[in-house]
């Protein structure tokens, strides 16, 4: 018998546990085998979409540093989504409270 993962179907969209919004935003990103700066396509609390022609793997642990506003946020995240040569969808990981809250508040998610 074969276990299948009720999310493998579902498109990176479908997948998704909360709302994002479209914003471009620069992030600046270490992870995989080096740095980079990308823009965001859209956003949520619970991660991201970037647009990158870095090389990242699905499972890669990464550390963004992203600003709106007048705040600067660094977060930690792990790459669920790859498209090699365009961009990663990453899922945040333990992020901290004031910038969840922040975040629900600027892009007016409930």
């Amino acid at each position: 018998m074969t276990v299948q993962d009720p999310d493998a179907d579902l498109s990176p969209s479908n997948r998704r546990g909360t709302d994002r919004k479209k914003l471009i935003i620069d992030v600046r990103f270490d992870g995989g085998d080096g740095t980079g700066i990308a823009n965001t396509r859209d956003i949520g609390i619970g991660g991201l979409y970037m647009t990158t022609t870095a090389i990242l793997d699905q499972g890669t642990p990464i550390l963004m540093t992203l600003s709106i506003g007048e705040r600067t946020m660094s977060i930690n995240g792990t790459v669920v989504y790859s498209d090699p040569g365009h961009g990663v969808g990453v899922r945040f990981k333990n992020i901290d409270a004031g910038d969840e809250d922040f975040l629900r508040t600027e892009l007016d998610l409930q």
